[in-house]
């Protein structure tokens, strides 16, 4: 019985799971629609603040991108620590925003957060005596380039060679440990995306060597290495782990090779796709 409920629920999971994944798809080409629509308008007006109540604020920049701000409780200082994230695209922004919440902000911005009734006709609004556009407090995206900036990192002014060695050496550290962090967070919207498929495809070998065995199951990337000097193995159950010792672009080639190796049909069926397409 309680085998039965367990296949039951997680065939309910990889069913909601699909149909999230449709609905975000869907979501995002109609914000996308939308933005493009209003892109002059956007422009024109120098962005636009749709949401600004601590701890939210997401605002629409000229160029169409997104500026959100989340704050994160640091349990090791006790304190809250606000992030300022770059959204590219409307499909990235469905991800973190309900899109009916979205469209409304931009009405709620247009009613009460920049325009307000001229009093005097004329006077300071157009030649008709118009609505005239407000924008309150400080410029937004000055102070969201102040906090990107205020992320980079500090490169020390050098007068020597010994000096900007150094400095040139902390800073090849510090770009690759935020390049891992980006290859992660790869790594895992992979695994995310790919998890309702490997329920039906099962584990899948990517390498298995000697020294080394990486495999892509219902949990994601898990594998172990011996790294070059170490005698035991080193578990790899984690995406930051996994990039550690691995480049993703090799990972993902050499997954969709061995996929083609153990179903040969989906290599089949593509060269045929190719040749219905040439013809």
């Amino acid at each position: 019985m309680d085998r039965r409920r367990n296949d039951l629920l997680a065939e309910m999971a990889r069913d909601a799971a699909l149909e999230r994944s449709d609905f975000l798809v869907r979501a995002g080409e109609q914000l996308e629609r939308f933005l493009r629509d209003q892109a002059d308008r956007v422009r024109e007006l120098g962005g636009v603040t749709l949401i600004d109540e601590d701890p939210d604020y997401l605002a629409i920049a000229p160029d169409g991108t997104f500026r959100s701000r989340s704050r994160i409780y640091d349990e090791t200082t006790g304190e809250w620590q606000s992030e300022t994230e770059i959204i590219e695209t409307g499909g990235e922004l469905v991800e973190l925003y309900n899109p009916a919440d979205i469209l409304a902000a931009f009405g709620d911005a247009a009613r009460e957060g920049v325009w307000s009734d001229a009093e005097d006709e004329g006077s300071e609004g157009d030649a008709d005596g118009g609505p005239t556009m407000t924008i309150e407090g400080a410029d937004p995206y000055a102070a969201a380039a102040d906090r990107w900036a205020a992320g980079q990192p500090e490169v020390p002014v050098v007068d020597d060679e010994a000096s900007a060695a150094a400095a040139l050496y902390g800073l090849a550290l510090d770009f690759q440990e935020r390049s891992q962090r980006a290859e992660g967070g790869l790594i895992e919207q992979f695994e995310n995306a790919a998890s309702a498929l490997m329920s039906k495809v099962g584990t899948v070998v990517v390498v298995d060597d000697l020294d080394e065995h990486l495999e892509l199951a219902l949990a994601g990337f898990r594998g172990r290495v011996i790294p070059e000097g170490d005698a035991g193995w080193t578990d790899l159950d984690t995406p930051d782990l996994v990039v550690r010792f691995y480049d993703p672009t090799d990972v993902f080639g050499d997954l969709a090779d061995a996929v083609a190796e153990a179903f040969p049909a989906v290599v089949a069926d593509g060269d045929e796709d190719e040749d219905d397409n040439q013809a």
